[in-house]
């Protein structure tokens, strides 16, 4: 759950790493460093803290025209200087930067490496102290890199310098993103594409266990057995202006503002010559064979997939069931005859849905990846694959992720309905048509929200989501967000459950958001509600037009009511922001938390 960056080239390596670990920083860390290697040696900067405090320390003195870097999640070890990346082996031959996470690291540390006196409590010192044990024992520095990769269990990216060779970095990987950049006289190492975007948009995909020497001019694949391997790049559909925040203060807002043209653009991205919805073929014939469908996915994803069961068991009327990807993997239920894995990820890295999807390749069970980014790793070894085309989500904290994976999943359960002969009763261009429309609205109403977060969340330490139906799904997610941002305890319920232990916890002025948009729900949800009054709680009740009351803080446009939770989440989204701003947190990185989750 960090972020690398590399690179070898003509120029100066520093402000290349730095601007690049800039660009990583979403991902959520603790601490960064570099390193840079000239003829006088390796010079190595890291600090606890933000890219700036690393900044502030960097000697703009050092030229080096080879480098690497990285933004560390703790994972071993407290965040530190001490445990912050790049590592250096005892003689300081050998640096290292790593992402991911040894399992077997102590093991090998008491059966090869007794007499070594390690500086850190990461993992990753095991790793660069073994390659200098094996160049010590006579191995060539390749030789002892691919004999080190052979004893580690666990998920890895490597990018490795040796001081005595100014002219290749060394890289490889095993379950944790990697990406190498071809440029013109350099060339580069990143876990994302966003990080080198700003130099170049060529990208080298590389597959777990492979080894690449990089120099300059050339890169080398090589599997573990030494074999040269050759690939295409291929050309990273980002714009360089995508990640910058342009005139908004915090990417969360921007993103929040983005999701009218998502869902736009989504619309226009899944339709065919005809103006019809329409899903590659091969996909829908899986769905329509597939006797019961599995939807695996974590955090705000799974939220996203409750909701997608909703639409593709009403719709389509095939059983569906959505699992927590880090549970399933090892607690896998009794499977169906035939059955399809749907696994939803922005990033589309994430750790535990990856162990999900080998485990059930290996049952020969057919696997869909619903996410953000084309070539990662879900997505290059699932069966198939369905874009968002939400463009990169910079904040911890995913909003347009969301809508837009609700909005895909709508459109895979009406093309699947429709191909299994299920009359369904609405156009779903015209509905998702609405939906952008009242986002706008929703989007344009921040000083009212502004308000109501003021009112309600300011000084609270603790929060509850009501709803039921479709907004109970919708209240997971609130409470997430609001719990992400701004630190406030908050938590979802289904609103019938209250009276089943959680109305113990509402004290004198305890908040509940109650979501009131489901007809067949509207006078039972609020019914919860005054439950919790008659207990002392602050009620915030939002609700759809057409269901709104007197009593109501905030009304939603009306939307067709399957499609309420791509509009309901919005205020929710700009409450957790509002809340967080107020309690002056950092919206956009948030503590402890990492946006890309590639560690299990």
């Amino acid at each position: 759950m960090c972020g690398i960056v590399g690179y070898i080239g003509n120029n100066d390596s520093k402000e290349v790493l730095l601007k690049g670990l800039e660009k990583l920083e979403y991902r959520g860390y603790d601490s960064a460093g570099i390193a840079v290697l000239n003829g006088s040696g390796v010079t190595v900067f890291k600090e606890k803290g933000r890219i700036a405090d690393l900044r502030s320390i960097v000697d703009d003195k050092v030229m080096a025209k080879a480098g690497i870097g990285h933004t560390r999640w703790a994972t071993h070890g407290v965040p530190s200087k001490a445990n912050a990346h790049p590592h250096q082996s005892a003689s300081g031959r050998f640096t290292l930067v790593h992402n991911g996470v040894i399992e077997n690291y102590d093991l090998l540390k008491r059966e090869y490496l007794k007499d070594v006196s390690f500086v850190s409590d990461t993992d990753t010192e095991v790793i660069v102290q073994l390659i200098e044990s094996f160049v010590k024992d006579g191995l060539e520095v390749i030789t002892a890199f691919r004999k080190t990769l052979t004893l580690l269990k666990g998920s890895y990216a490597l990018a490795l310098l040796d001081e005595q060779n100014q002219e290749t970095i060394y890289v490889a990987k095993n379950k944790s993103p990697l990406l190498v950049g071809l440029g013109k006289g350099f060339n580069v190492v990143a876990s994302d594409a966003m990080a080198m975007i700003q130099i170049t948009d060529q990208f080298v995909e590389l597959v777990d266990k492979e080894i690449v020497i990089i120099t300059k001019d050339k890169v080398t694949i090589q599997n573990l057995q030494g074999d040269t391997i050759s690939r295409n790049p291929f050309t990273a559909e980002l714009d360089a202006s995508d990640i910058e925040k342009g005139t908004y203060p915090h990417y969360m807002l921007k993103e929040i503002d983005e999701q009218p043209l998502v869902i736009r653009k989504i619309i226009q991205k899944y339709q065919n010559k005809q103006g019809e919805l329409a899903i590659d073929p091969e996909i829908i014939k899986t769905m329509d064979e597939s006797d019961r469908i599995y939807i695996i996915a974590a955090g705000t994803s799974y939220h996203a997939g409750l909701v997608g069961k909703q639409f593709i068991e009403k719709l389509a009327k095939i059983p569906v069931e959505v699992h927590v990807s880090s549970e399933f993997v090892y607690n896998m239920p009794l499977l169906s005859e035939k059955p399809l894995f749907i696994f939803i990820s922005q990033s589309g890295e994430t750790a535990d849905s990856r162990a999900v999807l080998v485990a059930i390749k290996e049952l020969g069970h057919s696997a869909l990846t619903i996410t953000n980014v084309p070539g990662s790793t879900l997505s290059r070894e699932a069966d198939y694959t369905l874009l968002l085309h939400a463009g990169p989500e910079i904040a911890v904290a995913s909003t347009k992720a969301y809508t837009a994976q609700l909005a895909v999943l709508a459109i895979l359960a009406e093309v699947t309905a429709k191909s299994r002969g299920i009359e369904v009763d609405f156009d779903l261009i015209r509905e998702l048509g609405i939906v952008a429309n009242a986002m706008e609205i929703l989007c344009d109403s921040k000083e009212l929200i502004e308000e109501v977060s003021r009112e309600f969340l300011t000084v609270t330490r603790n929060c509850f989501f009501i709803g039921r139906s479709l907004d109970f799904y919708v209240g997971l997610e609130g409470a997430l967000k609001l719990k992400e941002i701004s630190y406030i305890q908050a938590e979802g319920f289904a609103g019938g459950e209250l009276k089943h232990g959680t109305i113990a916890l509402i004290e004198e002025g305890t908040p509940v958001i109650a979501l009131a948009t489901q007809e067949g729900v509207n006078l039972s949800i609020r019914g919860n509600v005054k439950e919790v009054v008659a207990r002392g709680a602050n009620p915030c009740i939002i609700s759809m037009k057409g269901l709104e009351m007197d009593e109501d803080s905030f009304v939603i446009p009306q939307v067709h009511e399957l499609l309420t939770p791509l509009i309901s989440v919005i205020p929710l989204q700009l409450l957790a922001y509002y809340a967080a701003l107020h309690r002056e947190c950092d919206v956009d990185k948030p503590r402890n938390l990492a946006k890309s989750v590639t560690v299990e």
